[in-house]
Order: structure tokens, then sequence, then C-alpha cells
């Protein structure tokens, strides 16, 4: 009897979060993005410095703030829904170029190759997460369109 009902609760709960989830990782995608790229545009992002390095080929200042504005644009798309499908490209289009650093500069981003991470590295491998999220937005893309 109490199995059934933590099972009946739980599908109640289950049901409720699938209604929400797509929308909360959209918004979570967002703000990240809007936020990372903010503080890229008003010079106080803690990657900067390693941005700067795997752009050497190129003006590093306008890079970065550029990245900035491509991080802010696919923040604010991921928020509107509507724009999903825009988030989605910018966002495969950026996300490659993220891993640069780990080819490049290697040493910022492992103490001990290939598991000891810097915070560096760290914060480059977090964009898997990143990445599984915006599958999961495009995985319910047609669901959002009803189709």
């Amino acid at each position: 009897m109490l199995i059934q009902s933590y099972l009946k609760a739980e599908k109640i709960v289950i049901d409720q979060v699938k209604k929400i989830a797509p929308a909360c990782m959209r918004y979570s995608l967002g703000l990240t993005f809007f936020w990372f790229g903010f503080l890229k545009i008003i010079g106080l992002s803690p990657i900067s410095e390693l941005v700067k390095k795997a752009a050497f080929l190129i003006n590093e200042h306008h890079f970065v703030i550029g990245l900035g504005f491509w991080e802010v644009c696919i923040g604010v798309c991921f928020c509107i829904k509507k724009f999903n499908r825009i988030a989605l490209v910018l966002f495969f289009m950026l996300i490659p170029g993220t891993f640069v650093p780990v080819f490049i500069n290697p040493e910022d981003c492992f103490t001990v190759f290939p598991y000891g991470l810097t915070l560096e590295g760290q914060y480059i491998f977090k964009n898997f997460i990143l990445i599984s999220g915006a599958l999961y937005v495009l995985s319910n893309l047609q669901e959002a369109r009803g189709n």
C-alpha cells in the first residue's frame, strides 16, 4: 500500500516536471549564456585571458567583446521560445571553439594530463553539460510546435 502510494505520488511529480523541464532548460541555458557573455562585454569575465590566448591571431580584445555579444545573443534566443532554432544554430557554431584551449594551451587546462583539470579546464569541460542541455532543447522543438 505504501509503495503504491509512493508510485502514484512519483507519477504526479514526474508528469508535472515533464511539463516544465523544457522551459527550465531553455531559461537556464539562456541565463548562463547571457551572463557569461555580458561579463565578457564589460571586461569582468575571469576566462577572458584564456580566450585571448586561444585567439592569438586576431585582435584579442575585440574578439572577446564579439564573443560576449555572440553569447548574449544565444542567451536571449534561448529565453524567447520562437528564437530557439537560432539559439541552437549559434550555440552549435560556438561550442567547438570553446575546446580550442585544450589543444593549443593544454598547460592552462590541466595540472596533470589528462585528468587533473585546472579551474580553466573545468570551465571548458562544463560545456559537455551545456551541450546536453542544448540537445534536450533540440529534442523538444517539434513537440513545442505541436508536430
